[in-house]
């Protein structure tokens, strides 16, 4: 078993074993009636006009995944976690929405190039590798004028990713970059938080060469 094989390995039963309780935290299950619709109107503000193609990665238990799909879009989640994404699969049938979720490696997504409209991640690019070329990756799965909408942050622990460093990794084909503070608007959160919280919306122009 290669190193990156290892990795995921190890990276998979962690997440297996946090499934039963991630939902726990506010922004994770969004079972509080505020933060779901704080994060319903975050989402629509900077998705086109449903329906669109979605990628959800790195999916966790679905909860973006459903409010993506009750938006009207059509939405396909991933994540490395099978018990995760056996959560998201129970989570969509009680909510009647039909999501196609898979267990699938986000830093190597297998889709076919130019598959979707919008790439949907949150807090997931910072745990990867060699972020400049899984961005790379996941914008070549977007059509012409699609879009990224990347949420992340630089927490407390000192963990996570600065918005720099995300925007000067993206890919010479995403263009119309706006970075969006989110750590204010607490009913994201369900509390104040204090560290660096943020979207990333970026689309993807057609580079001509000369």
């Amino acid at each position: 078993m290669t190193a990156h094989e290892n990795q995921l390995e190890e990276t998979r039963r962690m997440w297996d074993e946090a499934a039963d309780s991630f939902d726990n935290e506010p922004d994770h299950g969004l079972r509080d009636e505020v933060v779901r619709t704080a994060w319903t109107a975050l989402l629509r503000s900077h998705l086109p006009a449903a329906p669109a193609v979605v990628l959800d990665i790195g999916c966790g238990t679905g909860s973006l995944s459903i409010v993506l799909a009750e938006l009207g879009h059509h939405v396909i989640g991933i994540d490395l976690s099978p018990a995760m994404i056996d959560r998201a699969r129970e989570k969509a049938a009680s909510k009647g929405v039909a999501i196609q979720f898979q267990v699938m490696d986000a830093a190597f997504p297998q889709f076919e190039a130019q598959q979707f409209e919008v790439i949907v991640c949150r807090h997931l690019l910072w745990a990867l590798l060699d972020t400049d070329q899984v961005l790379q990756r996941w914008a070549n799965l977007l059509k012409p004028e699609g879009r990224f909408l990347l949420i992340e942050g630089f927490w407390h622990t000192g963990a996570g990713l600065h918005a720099n460093e995300i925007v000067s990794a993206l890919p010479a084909a995403m263009m119309q970059i706006t970075i969006h503070d989110l750590a204010a608007q607490v009913e994201l959160w369900g509390g104040k938080v204090t560290d660096e919280r943020y979207a990333i919306v970026a689309h993807k122009k057609e580079v001509k060469t000369p």
